[in-house]
């Protein structure tokens, strides 16, 4: 049993309901804005994949791992086994284009048929984990989403350039 001094969550654990966080959101986008709060969601969701990539071992891998390598650890990471955050289907590479197929993610939960929400938490914390895992700074945009009709909420990350080393010491 955990020291209650270090975890003052000895009896609920680290899971708690994906209601309560969405309640959180729809707080901060009411007081900053919607387009504000998806902002601060995004770089919040990118610091948090960098973090897991970081706690999994798996930053600086570089491009040479395959991507069903890459697949098969980004939904280790943030799937039903990891942090339930998403599921991911796959993720295609096209020129400089990561194309990471997604459904079931955090912030579609609750959302109605025709909603215009984006995925920006689960959008960035993908992009966080495919930074910190490739060791390249990508640019993320959701191109398609269920909520709107699509087959997927589809995330599209265009490499930006190798991460400087002064950031890769902070991961």
């Amino acid at each position: 049993m955990a020291d209650s001094a270090k975890d003052p969550r000895q009896e609920l654990g680290d899971f708690g309901s994906i209601g309560e966080m969405k309640a959180i959101v729809s707080g901060i986008e009411e007081t900053l804005g919607t387009r504000a709060a998806a902002i601060a969601m995004l770089s919040a969701g990118r610091q948090r994949g960098q973090e897991l990539a970081k706690k999994l071992n798996l930053v600086d891998q570089d491009a040479s791992v395959s991507l069903e390598e890459i697949t098969e650890k980004a939904q280790l990471a943030l799937g039903k086994e990891g942090t339930r955050l998403c599921v991911i289907d796959k993720i295609i590479k096209e020129g400089d284009v990561y194309k990471v197929y997604t459904r079931e993610t955090f912030d579609s939960f609750g959302e109605i048929q025709g909603s215009t929400r984006v995925a920006s938490f689960t959008m960035g914390a993908v992009q966080g984990f495919l930074e910190a895992f490739l060791n390249q700074r990508l640019q993320g945009t959701q191109i398609e989403s269920l909520l709107q009709g699509g087959g997927c909420d589809l995330f599209e990350y265009t490499i930006m350039g190798e991460i400087n080393r002064n950031v890769r010491a902070e991961l």
